[in-house]
């Protein structure tokens, strides 16, 4: 495999502009870029906890996850370009469904707690839905394309952080914490 990188900075985005991967330039705090940076910022957070050691099962969705967000980034990187599948929200589903089945129902809502790895699952299961807002946002201007698809993926990739942090609380025999309500 060849470089791709070969000098880390060019100092062209150094007056607050980007390049997009057509060639176009874009202010660096555009919706685009803005869902492009909480994608990496999910992303990353995602990287954190597969170094918390979860189950390898987990760690081997949580690593497959990341080559998706990558490939959900490349696209808004480059307007136009499809690359995210249906096959890759049917796939989260299918996730989804197999975790949850072996959990048991809610009984309440449940505090983004537990232990370090739950916690750590729930603040990107945040950041998703972040990103989810900003992708929404991008796909409402008129002038901009945004594959639906990575929608639903973002849709689908915050409802089983959720779930995985559910099997994540009770990986070590730790206890989901509910919200009690005093209003």
């Amino acid at each position: 495999m060849g470089y791709r990188l070969s000098k880390i900075y060019t100092r062209t985005g150094d007056k607050g502009t980007t390049g997009l991967g057509d060639g176009r330039r874009v202010d660096k705090d555009s919706t685009r870029i803005e869902a492009i940076g909480t994608i990496d910022e999910l992303n990353c957070l995602i990287g954190i906890l597969i170094t918390h050691s979860p189950p390898p099962e987990i760690e081997q969705l949580l690593t497959g996850i990341q080559h998706r967000l990558f490939d959900l980034g490349g696209e808004l990187a480059m307007p136009g370009y499809s690359v995210m599948s249906d096959q890759a929200v049917t796939d989260l589903e299918q996730h989804l469904d197999r975790l949850n089945e072996n959990l048991p129902p809610l009984q309440e809502f449940i505090l983004p707690a537990g232990n370090l790895l739950a916690a750590s699952c729930h603040h990107a299961r945040a950041v998703c839905r972040r990103a989810e807002r900003r992708l929404t946002q991008l796909a409402r201007d008129e002038n901009e394309q945004v594959n639906q698809t990575g929608l639903k993926y973002l849709n689908r990739l915050s409802d089983l952080l959720f779930v995985i942090a559910r099997v994540l609380v009770r990986h070590d025999g730790g206890e989901e914490v509910y919200w009690r309500k005093e209003i």
